[in-house]
């Protein structure tokens, strides 16, 4: 079983169908919906996170691709430099995914879970030592 996390954008014309559906049902795939905006007559955006077969993948996104919409891998990452880090926990209260939390409620101790984590960046202005930074 492989995983890969990809970004998907919707032309406004595909919005209605049920694309991401067909990765179950055609290809085997489970996916996990990391982030989404998706709004009627509007491009739509989505990242998600597939895994299966690696076969299945391949076959699964090059569908996608056919549907017109646009795939590319999630090329971004979030990295903490722990020793500019004064665990003040900002990052925290902004995560929405939960990649960002406090290990210990007695320490205070942040904690940064890579898997979790969508690179949607929302943690890096918050951060007083700007200790968060963001890597392609």
């Amino acid at each position: 079983m492989a995983a890969k996390k990809i970004v998907l954008t919707f032309p406004k014309s595909k919005i209605d169908k049920p694309i991401v559906y067909k990765l179950i049902k055609d290809y085997d795939l489970v996916f996990n919906i990391m982030k989404a905006s998706i709004t009627p007559d509007q491009e739509g955006h989505m990242v998600l996170e597939l895994s299966g077969e690696p076969g299945h993948i391949d076959r699964g996104i090059q569908f996608l691709k056919e549907q017109g919409v646009r795939v590319e891998p999630l090329s971004k990452e979030i990295k903490v430099d722990w020793d500019k880090c004064v665990q003040c926990g900002a990052c925290v209260a902004i995560c929405p995914t939960g990649a960002l939390y406090v290990k210990d409620r007695k320490t205070m101790e942040v904690v940064f879970d890579p898997e979790k984590c969508i690179a949607c960046e929302l943690c890096i202005r918050p951060c007083p030592p700007r200790a968060i930074k963001v890597h392609f």
